[in-house]
């Protein structure tokens, strides 16, 4: 396993065939973004928080990368979110300047433009959990918690919450979960949608390594056209949203993926995508 750090608190890794069942070489595209600050349980500092954006920025330019998983270090923990202890130190002028550099670690994860998937075991809040939140799927171990608490200490969720919770479970539900801060222990999660699968104890990060490798399979062209189409589609009218499809299937349609897959199907051979 290759591994490259960005700064003390985050790491990229890529990993050996073993994660992958699909493909042989599916293993190759598959890039593990790890949260590494296990003494604060990942509470997120403005120097984690730049890190995390310069690590999806190289992740965003790295053409041979097709699948991302977020995971944590920390036995007990995703992330618990914002480190509270250094905003409390934070006068009201430096809190307006680290504002842009939290966002831009939220939008970081949020805007990479290949599919991502998030490995969440213990506790995901706050902050934590809107980077969960920021990717497309979240695999959930059964010793996970959720939750957005930010307004039992006069906040709001600020990483993207208000916006991205509503678009999985709904206004309404988005709404008490909130309201309430209350927080949301594995089995809910998965019956409310907060998570898409749900693992044994200790399995997040395997499952979710071996769901990218399936992912990673496929066309690299076609996952990142699909995603664009998926989230810009997201809340228009549906002859809106089928033009923003059909834009993006014209960025395919004739691309050398295209071809090799055609080939590849009727040739009946995996194919061996050239990503362009």
């Amino acid at each position: 396993m290759a591994e490259q750090r960005y700064g003390e608190f985050v790491a990229v890794r890529r990993h050996d065939r073993a994660h992958a069942d699909a493909d042989a070489t599916a293993h190759d595209h598959v890039a593990e973004l790890a949260l590494d600050r296990p003494k604060a349980m990942n509470a997120v500092s403005t120097e984690m928080a730049r890190s995390l954006s310069a690590a999806c920025e190289a992740l965003a330019a790295d053409r041979d990368v097709r699948v991302v998983v977020l995971t944590s270090t920390h036995e007990r923990a995703f992330c618990v979110g914002a480190d509270l202890k250094e905003r409390n130190s934070l006068t009201d002028a430096e809190l307006v300047r680290q504002r842009p550099v939290a966002r831009a670690a939220y939008t970081g994860v949020l805007d990479l433009p290949m599919p991502t998937i998030a490995a969440v075991h213990g506790y995901a809040l706050g902050g934590g959990f809107e980077l969960a939140l920021a990717c497309d799927l979240i695999v959930a171990d059964r010793t996970a918690v959720v939750g957005l608490p930010e307004v039992s200490v006069g906040v709001i969720p600020g990483g993207g919450g208000t916006q991205l919770l509503p678009r999985r479970v709904g206004a309404a539900r988005a709404a008490e979960l909130v309201f309430t801060a209350r927080r949301v222990e594995a089995a809910e999660a998965r019956e409310l949608g907060l998570v898409d699968d749900l693992v044994e104890a200790g399995r997040d990060r395997e499952e979710a390594l071996a769901l990218g490798a399936r992912i990673a399979a496929n066309s690299p062209v076609g996952l990142r056209a699909a995603k664009r189409a998926l989230r810009l589609g997201q809340g228009l009218d549906l002859r809106t949203g089928l033009e923003v499809e059909d834009a993006a299937w014209r960025s395919v349609a004739f691309s050398g993926d295209r071809a090799e897959g055609v080939a590849a199907f009727n040739e009946k051979r995996a194919p061996d995508w050239p990503g362009e």
